[in-house]
């Protein structure tokens, strides 16, 4: 019989300044890093990326134009419970840690592996 030896891979995490920046560019950096695909050991099928730590989302860069124009939809599981929120009430009521999470997710494929990716995703203020 042999015996299995794991190795211990050292896991490399990755810190992104949201200051000054607008969302869509912060958004993608993380998606892009949460898949793998800065990586050239990229693998479709596995996971593969590193951590993700967003600093300084509070001073993300975003107008109020900007902010009534995205929106975002919940949705209870009952007919009729379909409730589509704009990015003002989320950034007032979460702040916008909750609309950098919402773009992220958004950005990610609708696979198994995107709760396993997002579960790699920090934001801090």
């Amino acid at each position: 019989m042999k015996k299995e030896v794991k190795t211990i891979k050292k896991i490399d995490s990755k810190t992104i300044d949201a200051t000054g920046r607008t969302l869509g560019r912060v958004s993608s950096e993380v998606a892009m890093s949460l898949m793998g695909k800065t990586k050239t050991t990229f693998e479709r099928n596995i996971y593969c990326g590193v951590p993700v730590k967003v600093i300084n989302a509070s001073k993300l860069s975003i107008t109020p134009k900007k902010l009534e124009s995205i929106y975002h939809t919940r949705y209870s599981g009952i007919p009729g419970g379909l409730r589509i929120l704009k990015g003002a009430e989320t950034a007032n009521k979460k702040g916008l840690k909750e609309l950098i999470k919402l773009a992220v997710y958004k950005m990610l494929p609708p696979n198994k592996l995107r709760r396993m990716m997002m579960k790699h995703l920090t934001i801090e203020n």
